[in-house]
């Protein structure tokens, strides 16, 4: 992949902020040949800081660039994709969809069969290089798909799926971070009652959360081989863990993710 090689960002929100920092960090494009954009751009006023180009103008973005990344939300894909299209050139530039329950069909049949179109759905840690992405095409063995992955490789891990798991797939991994959190928002709660002050409550749940991922990471283990060496007979962490049980905790968790899905697949609707 060309080092030079010019991107768009359309739609400067939490995530393709997160995207532009990611690739900035990751030395995958310089912020000068980064386009950022936005119908309201003081809320890239930082960004313009650091050298991005930030503009109103999505098709400005498009035509200087190769590799578009569409990243505004689903109501506003349609509105997006007809401003753009007479912009897109066929064999010239790459379209990466972070657009949340939008198959890349629906997108095709707005901007035409010969404009590659790759899915992609990160997380908010590709702003620390920390991103689980998933990938899909409609070819996984086009060239297209593997510029996608060189360059969520170098923003945190990746995995190439079925299209038809890519809105599980925004359960699971893109809310999935604020299910997370929240699951260590609650930890550090219990922290507090049991005697720390909330800083420390944080710091040891958040890093323990961290050692936990990183073991399963590194280690390749299932989380249970994982929790047998921690649990003894008649010992604390069993009683913790079938307190947890009896409250419902793992199938809530299932639940939400569950409802996530569901949730995702009527966030767009094309007229």
């Amino acid at each position: 992949m060309d080092a030079q090689m010019k991107i768009a960002i359309l739609g400067g929100g939490n995530l393709g902020r997160a995207i532009a920092n990611g690739l900035q960090t990751a030395k995958i494009a310089k912020p000068e040949n980064i386009y950022i954009t936005r119908k309201n751009i003081n809320y890239l006023s930082y960004y313009q800081e650091q050298g991005f180009k930030v503009t109103r103008d999505n098709k400005k973005a498009v035509r200087g660039s190769k590799i578009v990344i569409i990243a505004v939300q689903p109501q506003q894909l349609d509105e997006l994709l007809a401003e753009i299209k007479t912009e897109l050139q066929p064999e010239y530039h790459i379209i990466i969809s972070v657009v949340s329950g939008v198959n890349i069909q629906a997108i095709k049949r707005q901007v035409g069969e010969n404009i590659s179109v790759v899915r992609a759905m990160p997380n908010t840690a590709i702003a620390i290089q920390q991103s689980m992405t998933c990938l899909a095409s409609d070819n996984n063995s086009n060239k297209e798909l593997n510029i996608a992955e060189k360059i969520f490789c170098s923003v945190g891990k990746t995995i190439i799926i079925n299209e038809e798991l890519m809105i599980p797939a925004t359960a699971l991994g893109a809310c999935g971070i604020a299910f997370f959190m929240r699951a260590i928002r609650a930890a550090s709660q219990g922290g507090i009652e049991i005697g720390f002050h909330s800083e420390e409550a944080l710091l040891i749940a958040a890093q323990t959360a961290k050692g936990a991922a990183t073991l399963l990471l590194d280690k390749k283990n299932h989380p249970e081989t994982e929790v047998d060496k921690v649990t003894t007979p008649r010992g604390c962490t069993i009683s913790g863990l079938n307190e947890m049980e009896h409250n419902g905790f793992s199938s809530a968790l299932i639940r939400g993710i569950v409802t996530s899905a569901n949730k995702a697949t009527v966030l767009y609707s094309s007229d």
